[in-house]
Order: structure tokens, then C-alpha cells, then sequence
């Protein structure tokens, strides 16, 4: 079993939930202010500060308050680690399935009578 990283942990869970992905995506845009962010969802402003929480301690964002106004911007970036994660998924998995396609080429072909 590989080792355990909580950093990594922490940022699938920021990325587990579709409002905080579309907060993200809207983000990578540009700064926007929470209001703008609220806005589409139809969350109590509450909830939206709680969902930024969790991106924010992942490290996908970062916010400043100015005046009366919080504007927050994402921080595209912090993503590498579950892009790599991801990647190293995706060459474990292809190997594998090359190694069956080999395994099952080894084997007879049937025949079909055409039924």
C-alpha cells in the first residue's frame, strides 16, 4: 500500500463536491468576489463561506478581504499533486490492461458457427 498523504486527501475531498468544482472552474477565470460566487448557486451565503473554506485549506484558493468585499482567486497550481497522483493512476492501469490484451492473445480464438 502506498503512503498515506493527507495533503492529497484533503484536496479530492475540496474536489468531491460539484458546487466547489463549479466555484473552482468560475475561478480559474479570474477573481470574483463571494457574491458573484454565491450567486448561481442558490446556497445561503453561510454555506458558500464554508464550501470556500474547504477549497481555501486545500490550498486551491486564496482569499483577502477588501472593505466590505472578500474576493477570492484560484491558485491553479496547487492541482499538481492529484494531477500527478492521477497520471501515476493512469500508467499503472494502462500497463495493466496491456499485460491482459498480451494474456489473452496467448489464448485460441473460437470459432463462431455464424448463430
Amino acid at each position: 500500500m502506498t503512503k498515506h498523504d493527507p495533503a492529497l486527501d484533503t484536496l479530492f475531498h475540496a474536489l468531491g463536491d460539484p458546487t466547489r468544482r463549479a466555484m473552482l472552474e468560475r475561478l480559474f477565470r479570474g477573481p470574483a468576489p463571494v457574491t458573484e460566487l454565491a450567486a448561481p448557486t442558490g446556497l445561503a451565503l453561510p454555506t458558500v463561506m464554508r464550501h470556500l473554506a474547504v477549497l481555501e485549506q486545500a490550498g486551491l484558493i486564496a482569499s483577502e478581504k477588501t472593505g466590505r468585499t472578500r474576493l477570492c482567486r484560484a491558485l491553479p497550481d496547487r492541482l499538481a499533486p492529484a494531477t500527478d497522483w492521477l497520471t501515476r493512476q493512469h500508467s499503472i492501469w494502462e500497463g495493466r490492461l496491456d499485460r491482459l490484451d498480451a494474456l489473452l492473445a496467448t489464448f485460441p480464438k473460437e470459432e463462431t458457427d455464424g448463430n
